[in-house]
């Protein structure tokens, strides 16, 4: 086991007080702290006690560490980053591809002499980006499509005459039609077009009309921050889901998203591959987002817990990763997984044990155990656990 050092990032959208509070530093008032990345994903991997990065260990000794099996099917990496994401304003809106489409965008873009850190890159890795959100705080997001009937409600409702070309394409060709021809707007209609949503949205909360108020309130704060940007009009046709502390929610590719407000621990595969789609300044491949795009409607369910090995298990269909929340007594009980595991301790003391070896984990503090390691834990103290998911 090693206790693991770990990099945040600082990004506007950032808060300036959740990481800062849960590694027990000052919070400051000009750095806002976004995300802290746990794991060893190449760009910002965690440091192990020992002062080895973990990518480069885990290069060194993948059987060791990782276990035949996660070595057989992920290769000498370790498939899943968890990280704790924290937002006082909106992230973009985006999607991540399916394995095969990242793969074909990955290879073409190499093959073109793209550079990895050009700024118009879209696919920077050849792998599949699933996550989950387990809120910390009460989060808000725009989390895939609602029905249809009732995003052409919800836009009709406005009665904005630039909103007439969306709503035809809506009605006749569904979302397949109406976000690309949002997205295809030439700058002057796309300012035109936000500004006049914005003032019809904002009307209607201000007269606290219930229907709709949430996705009209957003929408107005929205073009605030975005003034122009077509991803104002897409916020309209998005589900808008508040999750609970201990609530979680599941993002498969093509998923359409973006947190709005909030914290959690958040855990993926270990990809960089984001294909935005509005609400942000950087580049968007229209043409990849369209490919990657999942356009199917309808509500996206809320996760709750089910009991499972260890403590409360969030089940996911996906093998790179999962993820179980450990509310640990003063009686040890077991961690032991088949898979390697990153704990992360969000509350308390935990005290991790194995054969040989005893590690002390307070508050913001995180591990890496080696696959197959018997490990036990005791508290009190609140563990996120992160393994893979393989059966």
């Amino acid at each position: 086991m090693w206790q693991l050092q770990n990099a945040v990032r600082h990004y506007p959208w950032g808060s300036h007080t959740v990481i800062p509070e849960l590694l027990g530093r000052p919070s400051p008032a000009d750095q806002p702290h976004a995300e802290l990345w746990i794991g060893a994903h190449p760009d910002e991997p965690s440091v192990r006690s020992d002062g080895v990065p973990l990518d480069k260990a885990i290069a060194a000794e993948p059987e060791q560490l990782m276990g035949r099996d996660v070595v057989d099917r992920f290769g000498a990496r370790l498939p899943f980053l968890m990280k704790v994401l924290a937002a006082d304003q909106p992230l973009s809106l985006q999607a991540h591809p399916t394995t095969e489409q990242a793969q074909a965008g990955y290879a073409a873009e190499e093959a073109a002499g793209v550079l990895r850190d050009d700024p118009t890159r879209t696919f920077k890795d050849p792998y599949h980006k699933p996550e989950i959100l387990v809120a910390l705080t009460p989060v808000e997001a725009l989390c895939g499509f609602r029905p249809v009937e009732e995003s052409l409600h919800c836009l009709a409702k406005l009665q904005v005459p630039e909103l007439k070309p969306t709503i035809a394409a809506l009605a006749r060709g569904g979302l397949r039609a109406a976000i690309p021809q949002l997205l295809a707007l030439p700058p002057e209609q796309r300012e035109a077009l936000v500004s006049a949503v914005a003032v019809s949205a904002a009307g209607f909360v201000a007269a606290h009309d219930p229907e709709f108020i949430n996705t009209y309130r957003w929408a107005a704060s929205l073009a605030e921050t975005y003034p122009g940007d077509p991803g104002v009009v897409i916020s309209l046709m998005c589900n808008h889901l508040k999750l609970a502390p201990g609530e979680a929610v599941f993002l498969p590719a093509g998923n359409l998203h973006a947190y709005l407000s909030g914290a959690g621990v958040e855990v993926m595969a270990s990809s960089d591959n984001v294909l935005r789609g509005g609400l942000t300044g950087k580049h968007v491949d229209l043409a990849a987002l369209i490919e990657v795009l999942d356009f199917t409607d309808g509500r996206v369910p809320v996760l709750h817990p089910v009991l499972g090995p260890g403590g409360l298990r969030y089940p996911v269909p996906v093998a790179d990763f999962d993820v179980t929340f450990c509310q640990l007594g003063e009686q040890a009980g077991t961690l032991t997984t088949r898979g390697p595991q990153l704990l992360l301790c969000t509350e308390g003391t935990a005290v991790l044990a194995s054969a040989d070896e005893e590690l002390t984990l307070q508050k913001g503090e995180s591990a890496f155990v080696p696959a197959g390691t018997p490990v036990s834990a005791r508290g009190p103290a609140v563990l996120y656990r992160a393994t893979t998911n393989l059966t």
